[in-house]
């Protein structure tokens, strides 16, 4: 017979904080596909880090992904007005080097306006340049774990079927696939 506390019970608030505060904390990021008219893809250059990456970045504490994948391309880039067409791929990185395992959840940011991309301009020190690249170049360009994640939420994008990735594997084939 348990004796964790009822609902109702007197107690059960700070039984239930409890265990929240010795349940494990997950890392998260969020970030975003996003395309130019010609459909070549956004890649920033971040300083603190090799290589390029897909725009966006990590959660802060108790933060909603599309909250941190808006906050992060306002940040960034200025673009405070992208409207997310959807979820294309989340991936759970296992740990790796010093840092723990991870969910990174790509959106579809869409297609930017010319006004959009002329209005675009870093807005802090985290990044030293950006720009849109063909998709083939963009993936050559960017490190395999994002490679792999990004090229999943390509696919995505082209068949509509949402993505659930192991260290950019996908966990079953895509809905339709023959794999």
């Amino acid at each position: 017979m348990s004796d964790a506390p009822k609902p109702g019970d007197p107690g059960r608030d700070a039984y239930l904080a409890e265990g929240n505060a010795k349940q494990a904390r997950k890392r998260v990021a969020a970030d975003a596909l996003i395309r130019n008219q010609q459909g070549w893809l956004l890649l920033v250059h971040p300083t603190y880090k090799d290589g390029w990456d897909l725009p966006g970045g990590m959660s802060e504490e108790n933060e909603e992904p599309l909250t941190t994948v808006h906050r992060e391309l306002t940040e960034e880039l200025g673009l405070a007005d992208i409207n997310m067409q959807g979820l294309l791929c989340v991936d759970w990185v296992e740990p790796h080097g010093p840092w723990d395992d991870l969910l990174a959840f790509v959106f579809d940011g869409g297609v930017l306006s010319h006004t959009q991309i002329e209005q675009m301009a870093p807005g802090d020190d985290e990044l030293s340049e950006y720009g849109f690249f063909k998709v083939q170049e963009a993936l050559h360009l960017l490190p395999a774990r994002q490679r792999a994640r990004a090229d999943q939420a390509l696919q995505a994008l082209d068949d509509g079927s949402t993505r659930y990735l192991r260290n950019g594997v996908p966990a079953w084939p895509a809905a339709g696939s023959r794999d």
